[in-house]
């Protein structure tokens, strides 16, 4: 794929951000990323409304990257409503949160998650992760296009 569509990373927290950015920079990962602070911006952002009403279909994140514990809008309604959307439910989420609770993994998965990560606390194993999902997610599947059947 020559031009990756980016990556939506869904995170209030600038620390976790700042650290998932230094990861993706130490290991040179290809894919851009945009960010969302809270749910509602999230959603905007997906469904092009607001800020985002004029923005390029084309450039519709492949994959989000979900936190959970969110300002304005909880991650798992945000997960909700995007997959419960007959144009955006075959876009990847992924949720990388601290939660290790299972009652939050057992809802995220029955609302359509494709991965659940919790956090690690060593930036080398936030590296490795990252890598993977970027490896998995943008070279080895392969992702539908923006606006999916009901495009046209």
């Amino acid at each position: 794929m020559s031009e990756l569509r980016p990556i939506l990373i869904v995170e209030d927290s600038d620390e976790d951000f700042e650290a998932m950015m230094w990861a993706w920079k130490k290991g040179q990962l290809r894919a851009p990323v945009v960010r969302s602070r809270d749910g509602e911006d999230a959603l905007d952002r997906v469904f092009r409304r607001g800020a985002y009403l004029h923005s390029d279909p084309s450039g519709a994140p492949a994959l989000i990257m979900l936190d959970l514990n969110l300002p304005r809008m909880h991650g798992r309604a945000v997960l909700a409503a995007i997959k419960h959307d007959a144009d955006h439910k075959t876009t990847p989420v992924v949720i990388l949160t601290t939660s290790a609770n299972p009652q939050d993994v057992e809802v995220c998965y029955r609302e359509g998650a494709n991965s659940y990560i919790v956090k690690p606390g060593q930036m080398s194993r936030l590296l490795e992760i990252l890598r993977q999902i970027e490896g998995y997610w943008m070279d080895v599947v392969r992702l539908p296009e923006p606006g999916g059947m009901h495009a046209g």
